[in-house]
């Protein structure tokens, strides 16, 4: 049976709670990451930091808030006003605005179409940890598991 571990990439880039959210950013951009596992010092997996965090920090606070402006149409920024609030937070840790609940994960003996229904359901790259340790081990993106796909054998 194929599981999860024949599809991952068992080098994914993480990132650590107390790296820049500038660091993280360069990772995502370079790569068209939507979001990176983070890993304590131990490589256990802590969360994930995506591009999620990366706009709530461009948004004006009046949209992200809770109970926040549902439109900002009568809003006139530039993308120089959104980079200038970026820049305000690149050097604080992705700790300020990583997931850390919730976060689905798969393991590496996850059977693969299990793995793949995840993975459709996320909408985003897969940690895959160990189940004991909770160590990272891997990750999987949809282009891990299409090219995958796409190279079997019939």
């Amino acid at each position: 049976m194929q599981t999860a571990s024949d599809i991952m990439d068992s080098h994914p880039v993480t990132v650590h709670p107390q790296d820049k959210v500038k660091t993280a950013a360069r990772f995502i951009m370079a790569h068209r990451y939507r979001r990176l596992p983070v890993v304590d010092t131990d490589n256990r997996f802590v969360g994930v930091f995506g591009v999620d965090c990366l706009l709530r920090l461009v948004l004006p606070k009046a949209v992200v808030m809770e109970d926040g402006l549902n439109s900002v149409e009568f809003v006139r920024e530039t993308l120089s006003d959104l980079h200038r609030r970026f820049k305000r937070h690149e050097d604080e840790p992705i700790s300020m605005c990583m997931e850390e609940q919730e976060v689905e994960v798969v393991h590496p003996d996850t059977p693969l179409l299990e793995t793949l229904l995840v993975l459709y359901r996320t909408r985003a790259s897969l940690p895959v940890v160990e189940k004991d340790t909770n160590r990272l081990v891997g990750a999987i993106s949809y282009w891990d598991a299409g090219k995958k796909i796409y190279a079997a054998e019939v």
